[in-house]
């Protein structure tokens, strides 16, 4: 006796399945179509022409933290001392304004040593070590003790 296997045609379970399959891809298609006809082309030029008449305005707005750090070392341990390398090493950068420190102490205890130095930052350079500014201690072992690289990232200038 020979059993007959179910058909898999066009009523068979198969065929739905596929259909569905297809179906599922096509209305994908057409929402993926849909969403990109909806946004504005991203190469035209929007804004109005500048009035020759009318200055152009300056940028506005919040600023930005320049990715590119600025580092200075300093070492020792008389205090006096310490404020006057930072003031040294930050005099090429005097008017900017600091967002972010990370200072990284020398040897073993080296994040009390960074700890040490943010804490004189302002000392040495207050207008650009404000209340504001984040600072943070690390260490490297790779260093002497009592010395330290500061690294420095700054604000951009508003709006840029």
């Amino acid at each position: 006796m020979t059993r007959k296997r179910p058909a898999r045609g066009r009523g068979g379970r198969l065929g739905v399945v596929m259909l569905a399959g297809w179906l599922f891809a096509d209305l994908l298609l057409v929402l993926a179509l849909v969403s990109m006809a909806d946004r504005p082309d991203p190469l035209a030029d929007d804004r109005p022409e500048p009035s020759p008449t009318k200055p152009t305005p300056t940028p506005t707005g919040p600023r930005a933290v320049d990715r590119n750090p600025r580092e200075f070392t300093v070492s020792g341990r008389d205090k006096d001392d310490l404020v006057e390398q930072i003031s040294r090493g930050t005099r090429k950068w005097k008017g900017r304004t600091a967002a972010l420190v990370l200072t990284f102490g020398g040897g073993p205890n080296g994040t009390v040593y960074a700890h040490r130095v943010n804490g004189l930052l302002g000392k040495g350079r207050g207008d650009m070590f404000t209340g504001k500014t984040a600072t943070d201690d690390f260490h490297n072992l790779g260093k002497r003790p009592e010395t330290a690289v500061v690294r420095v990232y700054f604000y951009t200038a508003p709006g840029g």
